[in-house]
């Protein structure tokens, strides 16, 4: 499920010329790899294992509730907006990077996307907006870390602070009402397809692709390059500060489009959207395999992870229990994974 990575990523760049990376999958007599791959399939088993073991808990304990149609569509649908965000995020992570304001990049897009001017172009308009919008917050983002030298935690939580604050001089700290019916439309049950939603549907489309991208192309293969050893990457031929540039620019499309989503799914953009999203985003990449030092991560890992986190937070929905117990959990779950990853590094090494 991970694109093998160039072996200049494992052992750094040789004396010589280094080696190009290869779209060759390591050999089967190194041992090392094959033990690598053993471990992320036991690691998606594992995250299987979980989500079935929340549904079941779910099922146990508000059994009318959890397993009703509409509510697992709720489920599906709500972690089809964060899931977005988290495969722009995965890739981000994979090269070594990070990205705090994917949060206020998508508050930024869907305020800005439902404008009164905006709503006047109809569908297309608030689209192409929010699209647009996280585009270019993505790009200042890129240009920042990969030209500009900056630290990516410094960049993105500048523009954390910076679209917030844009935010919410756009909308005067007030709701802007979506009135486009064709984009309420996509939200109502009429739309479903095969009872599948319209916004679960854009999810599976962008999670295929990233997929594609990430273990199927030369982007991908740089991606991974780039996370585990940068300058081994260089010396191989890659421009890595394109290669960063076109990360964040696709985690800003991401955000983008997980902007629109949330328009059709709340009716309106607010200057709150997205709030936390940098913290689920990232907890659900973790969790699904994906390294903080790069390197490493898979697509399928993420999406797991999303669902996780949203079949935890829809369970204490249900049992009325309230959301500071909800983020404690969150965070306890984060510490466990990330220690999980250190011991796993650890195991590598020895």
């Amino acid at each position: 499920m991970t694109q093998p990575a160039p072996s200049a990523q494992h052992n750094g760049p040789d004396k010589g010329t280094p080696a190009a990376p290869s779209d060759t999958p390591p050999s089967k007599s190194g041992g090392g790899m094959p033990a690598l791959g053993l471990r992320l399939d036991v690691r998606i088993l594992s995250l299987l294992g979980v989500l079935a073991a929340l549904v079941l808990v779910g099922g146990i304990t508000e059994p009318d509730a959890f397993l009703d149609t509409g509510n697992l569509q709720l489920i599906l649908t709500q972690a089809s907006v964060i899931g977005v965000v988290t495969v722009g995020m995965t890739f981000v992570i994979i090269s070594g990077g990070i990205d705090l304001s994917v949060g206020a990049m998508v508050a930024l897009a869907s305020v800005w996307a439902t404008t009164l001017a905006t709503q006047e172009y109809g569908f297309a308009g608030i689209a192409f907006t929010a699209v647009i919008v996280g585009l270019a917050a993505g790009l200042v983002n890129g240009v920042l870390i990969a030209y500009g030298n900056m630290v990516p935690f410094i960049a993105t939580l500048a523009m954390l602070a910076s679209a917030r604050g844009l935010a919410l001089q756009i909308t005067d700290g007030k709701t802007q009402i979506v009135t486009v019916d064709p984009v309420l439309d996509l939200g109502l049950p009429d739309s479903y397809i095969l009872g599948v939603p319209p916004l679960v549907i854009m999810f599976a489309v962008v999670v295929i692709v990233g997929w594609l991208i990430l273990n199927r192309t030369t982007f991908g293969r740089r991606t991974v390059a780039v996370g585990g050893n940068a300058e081994a990457a260089r010396l191989a031929g890659i421009d890595v500060r394109r290669q960063r540039l076109y990360l964040y620019l696709l985690s800003g499309l991401c955000c983008g489009i997980a902007a629109f989503m949330l328009i059709v799914l709340a009716g309106s953009g607010q200057n709150t959207n997205g709030n936390l999203y940098e913290l689920d985003a990232i907890a659900a990449a973790i969790i699904g395999g994906t390294l903080l030092s790069g390197g490493r991560g898979t697509i399928v890992g993420s999406v797991l992870g999303v669902l996780i986190f949203t079949t935890i937070t829809n369970i204490f929905a249900l049992n009325n229990l309230q959301s500071d117990v909800q983020q404690i959990a969150k965070g306890a779950i984060i510490v466990a994974a990330v220690l999980v990853q250190g011991r796993t590094m650890r195991g590598r090494e020895t």
